[in-house]
C-alpha cells in the first residue's frame, strides 16, 4: 500500500560545496551528524518524457531510509507530494495508475539513473526536535537512453521537517546566501540530469506565443481545461477532497467552450469530442452528487429541533451515501482506466495540436468571441424570462434547471474571453456565478426533496416513523419559493449591467 507525505524542501549549489556553521540558525540548537548515505535511483519516463513535461518524476531507489518507489507531483514552488510504495521489482499498479493520464499508452523505460553519496545533518532545536533535514549530495548522473552522457555536480537540500514551518526554511536560507551558497538553478535532481545528460542535437520547444487571433484565445482556454483534466486524474485517483469536482467542472468547461464557440472551432469536428466529455462528466457525478445532497440534508438535519427528530434519520442519510459511494469508486478507477477515457485523452491532444478551425478562427479576437457571449447570455434571458413567467410547479422547476445550465454555459464562455474582452467579460463572470449559485439552490431543494421522498418511502417500509423526513421536505419547498421570489429581481440587476458586452 503507497504512503504520501509533504515534501517542502530547497537546493543550493556551491562552488566548494561545503556548509556554513548552521548552529547560528533561528532555532537550531544542534547540528547532528547522520553520517553519509549511498543512494542509487533510476528514473522512469516516457521515450519522450511526458512526465518530465509535466514535473513529475516516478523512480525506484535504493539505500538510504526510504528505498522503494516514489512518485512525485508538483503542488507549488520547493513543494511536492510524495507517494510511497514498497521495493519492488516492478512498478506497483497502484503508482503506475496515478500517471496513466500523462502516459497512457506509452512504455515506461529507465531514462536516467542518479546514484549520490549524501553526507546527512539533522538540526534539532532545544528539545531535540527534529527541525529540517540538510544534506551535501554528491551526484553523477547516467543517461540510460541512446545517445545520452553523463553528468556530475555537488548539491545542498534542505528539507523541512514533517509538520514543520516553511518559514524556518527561509532562516536557513539566509545563512546559506551570507556563506555564497545560492538557490539552485534547477528545480529537482532529475531535471538537471535531463538537461545535462541530453543529446548536443536536441533543443527545447519554443515557448507558445501571446495569442493574437480568436482561435489562439479560445484554444488557450481549452488547452488549460485539457491540463486540469489530466493533473486532477491523479487526485481522483487518491480521492482527494473536491478533485472529482474539479474534474467534472473542467469537463463542462470544455464542451461548454465547443459549444459556445461553434464559430471559431467547428462544431462538426468538436460536438463529437464534446459527447465524449458529457460521458465523462456524467460518470464523475454519480457519486458526487450523492455527496453533495447528503451534506445538505445533513445540515438540514442539525437544524431540527432534537424533539422533531423521529426515528434514525441521521443514520439513514449516512447509510444511504455510503452504500453507493464504495460501488461509485470502483466504477470511477474503471472509468479512469477504460480506453474509452484515455482515446478522449489522446483526441483532446490531437484537437489542440491540429484545431478544427471555423470561420472565424483567424479574426481578431475581440469581435467574434464578444458575439459568441453575447449569444450565450441572450439564451440565459430567454430561459429566466421564461421561467419567471410559469406558474410554480413541475415546468417551472425544468425552466430553472435549464436556465441554470445555459447560465454555467454562459459563464465558462465569459471566462473564455476575458483575455480578450477584459473587464466586460469579468463583470459577466461574476454575475453568471451568482445567478449559477441562486438557480442551483432551486435544483438543490428539487433534488433534494426527491430524495426525502425516496428515503421516507424506505423509512415507512422499515416501520419507522416519516415525521421528520415531511418536516424536511416543507422545509426545502419553503428554500425554493424563496429562490422563485428573489428571481425577478436579481435578474434585472443582471441584465442591466451585462451593456458593456
Amino acid at each position: 500500500m503507497a504512503d504520501t507525505k509533504r515534501e517542502i524542501e530547497r537546493k543550493y549549489e556551491s562552488e566548494d560545496s561545503g556548509l556554513p556553521d548552521l548552529t547560528g540558525v533561528a532555532g537550531v540548537a544542534a547540528v547532528l551528524d547522520k553520517g553519509v548515505a549511498h543512494l542509487d535511483a533510476t528514473y522512469y519516463d516516457t521515450a519522450d518524457e511526458r512526465l518530465a513535461a509535466s514535473s513529475v518524476t516516478l523512480r525506484r531507489r535504493t539505500g538510504g531510509s526510504d528505498a522503494g518507489w516514489h512518485l512525485k507531483f508538483p503542488v507549488a514552488p520547493g513543494v511536492r507530494d510524495e507517494i510511497q510504495a514498497p521495493l519492488s521489482d516492478t512498478l506497483p499498479g497502484e503508482l503506475a495508475g496515478l500517471v496513466r493520464s500523462r502516459v497512457r499508452h506509452g512504455e515506461l523505460l529507465p531514462v536516467v539513473r542518479l546514484r549520490s553519496d549524501r553526507d546527512v545533518r539533522h538540526l534539532v532545536d532545544a528539545d531535540g526536535r527534529l527541525l529540517a533535514e540538510v544534506s551535501v549530495d554528491a551526484v553523477r548522473a547516467d543517461r540510460l537512453t541512446a545517445g545520452g552522457g553523463e553528468a556530475q555536480w555537488t548539491e545542498i537540500e534542505v528539507e523541512l521537517a514533517d509538520g514543520g514551518d516553511p518559514a524556518f526554511l527561509d532562516k536557513v536560507e539566509k545563512r546559506l546566501r551570507k556563506a555564497g551558497i545560492r538557490p539552485s538553478a534547477s528545480a529537482s535532481k532529475l531535471a538537471r540530469a535531463l538537461a545535462e545528460t541530453a543529446p548536443h542535437q536536441r533543443r527545447a520547444s519554443a515557448p507558445a506565443g501571446e495569442p493574437v487571433t480568436a482561435s489562439d484565445h479560445v484554444l488557450a482556454y481549452v488547452r488549460a481545461q485539457r491540463d486540469a483534466i489530466v493533473e486532477l486524474d491523479p487526485a481522483v485517483r487518491r480521492d482527494a477532497e473536491d478533485s472529482v469536482h474539479c474534474m467534472r467542472v473542467a469537463t463542462r468547461r470544455l464542451r461548454s467552450t465547443f459549444k459556445s464557440y461553434g464559430e471559431i472551432l467547428d462544431r462538426t469536428v468538436t460536438d463529437s469530442v464534446g459527447d465524449e466529455l458529457k460521458w465523462l462528466a456524467g460518470e464523475l457525478g454519480l457519486d458526487r452528487d450523492r455527496e453533495v445532497l447528503t451534506e445538505r440534508l445533513t445540515a438540514a438535519l442539525d437544524e431540527v429541533p432534537a424533539t422533531l427528530v423521529r426515528g434514525p434519520v441521521a443514520e439513514r442519510l449516512h447509510t444511504w451515501v455510503r452504500t453507493e459511494h464504495g460501488g461509485a469508486r470502483v466504477r470511477l478507477i474503471g472509468v479512469l482506466d477504460s480506453r474509452r477515457y484515455l482515446a478522449l485523452l489522446d483526441t483532446l491532444d490531437a484537437l489542440i495540436a491540429d484545431p478544427p478551425l471555423g470561420k472565424a478562427a483567424g479574426k481578431k479576437p475581440r469581435k467574434p468571441i464578444a458575439e459568441a457571449v453575447q449569444k450565450d447570455f441572450r439564451k440565459v434571458a430567454g430561459l429566466v424570462e421564461r421561467a419567471v413567467e410559469l406558474e410554480p410547479g413541475t415546468d417551472r422547476d425544468v425552466a430553472i434547471h435549464e436556465a441554470r445550465k445555459k447560465t454555467k454555459r454562459a459563464r465558462y464562455a465569459a471566462e473564455a474571453a476575458r483575455p480578450a474582452l477584459g473587464k466586460p467579460a469579468k463583470d459577466l463572470v461574476k454575475s453568471m456565478k451568482a445567478l449559477q449559485i441562486l438557480l442551483g439552490e432551486h435544483q438543490d431543494s428539487v433534488m433534494a426533496r426527491q430524495a426525502l421522498r425516496e428515503l421516507s418511502a424506505v423509512a415507512h417500509a422499515a416501520g419507522e416513523s416519516s415525521f421528520t423526513y415531511g418536516l424536511l421536505h416543507e422545509r426545502e419547498e419553503q428554500r425554493a419559493v424563496r429562490v422563485e421570489t428573489e428571481l425577478p429581481g436579481f435578474w434585472e440587476r443582471i441584465e442591466g449591467g451585462a451593456a458593456g458586452l
